[in-house]
């Protein structure tokens, strides 16, 4: 459990992503986002994949999917557009990797107030974030 935030918003935590065993058994992404469209960590996996083999305009794309999806389940527990979601909390963490690769992706593409703002929101959502997720 993430400790109580007395100055704002309770933290979030997401339930599990069903596409969690799925991936984790090895299942490729591609196939597991066809059964588990909603789930912010097969976006943020095939966003990942892109990024690193150099497609910067499909992580984009990817990760903005992530994103999105992830909104929508913040927004279906509970959070209203601001507030913790911690990266301590493994379920939070799918949504967190999409939203990591999306501004890594508007890096690369030049987008640079979305960069900012990205970095800006994962630091709100949990300061201890890792240093690597930041663009």
């Amino acid at each position: 459990m993430s400790p109580a935030n007395l100055l704002g918003p309770p933290p979030v935590e997401l339930p599990v992503d069903p596409a969690g065993a799925a991936l984790a058994s090895g299942e490729p992404a591609e196939q597991v986002v066809r059964r588990y469209p909603a789930s912010c960590l097969s976006w943020a996996i095939l966003a990942e994949r892109a990024l690193d083999s150099g497609d910067d305009v499909a992580g984009y794309a990817y990760a903005r999917v992530g994103y999105h999806r992830g909104l929508d389940l913040l927004r279906r527990n509970g959070w209203r557009g601001k507030g913790p979601v911690p990266w301590a909390h493994e379920p939070n963490r799918g949504f967190l990797r999409a939203l990591s690769a999306l501004g890594q992706a508007a890096a690369l593409i030049d987008e640079q107030d979305e960069a900012v703002r990205v970095r800006t929101f994962l630091l709100d959502a949990d300061p201890q974030i890792p240093s690597d997720l930041l663009p």
